[in-house]
Formats: structure tokens, sequence, C-alpha cells
């Protein structure tokens, strides 16, 4: 039996490896399953599917919303997989959120540029995509070359972005129960991502109505702890379980692409 990732980012959202490269390191962790969960963009699909494809890996159409539970003021993240193609009701949800996020980010690097830091929206365009979405990782790539998980840059993120930082702040993100309802609008199934992380375990009972089918269990963030409380209430109200690396290249924690396929319980990929 091979294993299965459900949660790998691409160079299209803030993933640094692009999606042929994402794939490659995936067949050689003996991933039969993949899912391009990219930040509020549903276009990785069709652009991975023939070289997934090539490589014998089952790709699944994949998103992860960046959505908010309004009424505990927090962030909350909802994955999405196996939509309709054309997604009508989840891109209502996301491009939006791409178009906010662009826009603050522009605003975030004449922020920073006002402070005398050395950083330029055409020299991070050029790097991507035409129309691509700017994320902080692209600009804090302009910034440093210093790898996400050294000292150096850690510091720096945090005095740039955090707090009273110059570039602190955040955009108004979509309603979670939008979300879920939007996904499943789309013939998708909707899971909550890193419970553990966020702390979003109060909102899944809640949510459920709304149309939930699973909650992610393997993520780099969980603890035992967190298994146990993922566990019980999939088995309570007969969610599946879902789960994956979070791979973000060299944007995020070091991590290694693919699961066991026996960590998931009762989901329709396996």
């Amino acid at each position: 039996m091979g294993n299965i990732d459900l949660h790998v980012h691409s160079a299209f959202s803030d993933g640094s490896d692009s999606i042929g490269t994402v794939i490659e390191k995936a067949k050689a962790r003996n991933v039969d399953v993949l899912s391009f969960v990219d930040h509020d963009f549903t276009a990785t699909y069709p652009r991975a599917r023939e070289t997934a494809h090539a490589a014998g890996i089952r790709l699944i159409p994949g998103v992860e919303i960046s959505a908010y539970d309004f009424s505990r003021d927090r962030k909350v993240h909802v994955l999405g997989y196996d939509y309709d193609l054309a997604a009508p009701n989840i891109r209502q949800v996301t491009d939006p959120l791409l178009e906010r996020r662009h826009a603050h980010s522009l605003r975030q690097i004449e922020q920073l540029k006002h402070e005398g830091v050395d950083v330029d929206a055409s020299r991070i365009a050029s790097r991507l995509e035409p129309g691509q979405t700017i994320y902080k990782q692209h600009i804090m790539a302009d910034i440093t070359a210093a790898h996400f998980t050294s000292e150096h840059y850690q510091t720096l993120y945090r005095r740039l972005f955090k707090g009273d930082g110059p570039a602190a702040g955040d955009i108004v993100y979509a309603d979670v129960f939008e979300a879920v309802r939007a996904i499943r609008a789309d013939g998708g199934y909707a899971v909550i991502a890193h419970p553990g992380q966020l702390n979003s375990y109060d909102l899944i009972t809640e949510v459920i109505a709304a149309g939930l089918d699973g909650i992610e269990i393997i993520h780099p963030d969980h603890t035992p702890a967190d298994f146990r409380k993922v566990t019980a209430l999939c088995e309570r109200y007969g969610l599946f379980t879902t789960g994956g690396s979070d791979y973000h290249g060299d944007f995020g924690a070091k991590a290694s692409i693919g699961i066991e396929k026996r960590m998931l319980k009762d989901h329709p990929f396996v």
C-alpha cells in the first residue's frame, strides 16, 4: 500500500516548490494519492493533473480556504476536496480573498520600503506567474535568503509582520460557515484543517450542520492529545479523518511529503 498526502502547497500560493518538484518528491516518498490545497486557489489541479498522472499518482482536486470563526474571533482553515472543477461557489468565496491578499501585500511592501527595507514589488512579481497573488513568504524571500527555519528568518519575520511591526495586520477572511457551504455546493468534501494548530475544536460541532464531512487528524503541529480529540469527534459525529504534511518547501517548516494510508479512517480517497 502506497502513501497519501492530502495537504501540500505549491508555488501557486505560499509554497516554494513548483508543481513538478512537489510531485517528484511525492513519488520518491511512495505517495500514490496527492492533493494540492493551495490557499484560496482552485487552479492548481488542472495544471498538475498530467504530471501527476505520468508519475502514477492519483491527484485529488483541493483547496484551503482562509476562513474565520467570527463568534470566537479566530482564524480557521477549511479544506475542500474533489469538488466540481469549475468551482463557482468556492470561487465566489476565494476570489475576493485573493484580491484582498494581493492588495494587502502591496501595501505591506510600501510600508516596508518606507521603513528603509530593500524590497520591491516588481522584483517579486518577476519570480511569479503573471497575475499571481503575492504572499508574505514572497516578500520575505525578496528581503532575505535565510531559510524559514533559521533564527534570523523568524526574528526578522516577527519584527516586520507581527505586533507593532511596520507590515503587521491582516485581511478580512471568509466566514467559516460560508466556506463549508460553498465547498458542499460545488459537490466537494469539506474538512476542518489542523484544529489543534488554530484551536478550532469548539467550532466543529456547530459547523457540522453546514455540511462538514471531516477533520484533519494528521498534521505536523498535532499532538497525541489532538489525535485523540479528532478521533473522538469523528467517531461521535460520523466524520472521516484526513491528513498530510502541510508541505511548503523552503517557505515552511521542514516536512517530508506523505503519510501512511492506514493512519486515516473512513476516508473516501484511501
